[in-house]
Parts: C-alpha cells; structure tokens; sequence
C-alpha cells in the first residue's frame, strides 16, 4: 500500500507550518498597525488560526515544494476573504436579520439608477461559479490557489 501512495501523490500525516506572522507578512492588506507599529490581523485571532489550521492541513508542502508558501497563503487569504465580506460591525440594533444579512451573496451589480437609488445583481453568476469550483470562485486569492492547484494535478498517476 505504501507504494501505490506514494504513486498516487498522496501524502498522508504531513501538514504544513504556515504561522499568522508569515500570513501578515505575505498580505499586508488583512492588518492594520497598533500604536506601536506592529501589525495586527484584521481578523479576529481564533478565525485566523482556524483558517491557518485548515492550511496547514490541506496544503501539504512534500505536494506544493516551493509553491507551499505562497498556496498556504492564498488559501488562508481566501478565507479571510470570504469572512470579512461578512463581517458587519457590533452595534445596539444587532438581531438575527442583520447577521442574516452580512452574509447574503448578492452577485455583481448588472444596472443601477440614481433617482431613488435601484440596484440589479446577476445572482445566476453565483450558482453558475460555484458549480466547478465552489466557493474558490468567490475570491482572487481562491481562484489563484485553484490555477496553481490544476497546474500541480495536470501531472498523471497510475495505481494497479
């Protein structure tokens, strides 16, 4: 069985060692500075690791090589990604529709008016992108990390 694994590409029990100080440094973007000028991640510290958890788990580095760094970290990207398209500040009107509603899939504005302010979303592209690769679609960093993903499974493998 050992050798049809390995055949095979399948890597099993290794995981990566992606850290949030490698994430912040690879995208800037999801920090922001503390008084002291230290980075600090835009999102909150046990969604962050959970997402650099998943990584670690399902980018494995004897798979990726030199690529592991940078899959790790657009797999991590796209998560936060997807979390702060949802992220909606706390406040004194709180209630179980407006938590509703900070994650609603709209799609991409098609047409819009000025006078009394009338939006149109093309929602039929969200079903339509999730049918290949589901939610990776749904952000640069995700479809980065499928290309990258298809690049690296374009290689064949034949088990007996």
């Amino acid at each position: 069985m050992g050798l049809k694994t390995a055949a095979a590409n399948m890597v099993v029990g290794e995981s990566g060692d992606y850290t949030a100080d490698m994430f912040v440094e690879d995208y800037p973007q999801f920090a922001t500075l503390d008084g002291d000028g230290n980075p600090l991640p835009l999102v909150p510290p046990g969604m962050l690791n959970t997402f650099i958890e998943m990584a670690n788990s399902a980018i494995i580095p004897a798979r990726w090589r030199e690529m592991w760094r940078l899959a790790a970290g657009l797999f991590t990207a796209h998560y936060c990604k997807l979390y702060l398209d949802g992220y909606s500040p706390a406040s004194e009107d709180n209630n179980p529709m407006t938590a509703a509603a900070s994650g609603t899939m709209v799609g991409s504005p098609t047409s819009g008016s000025l006078g009394d302010a009338s939006v149109s979303y093309n929602a039929r592209e969200i079903q339509a992108a999730t049918e290949k690769w589901g939610a990776w679609n749904a952000s640069s960093y995700g479809l980065q990390l499928v290309t990258m993903a298809r690049l690296l499974g374009m290689a064949g493998s034949y088990i007996i």
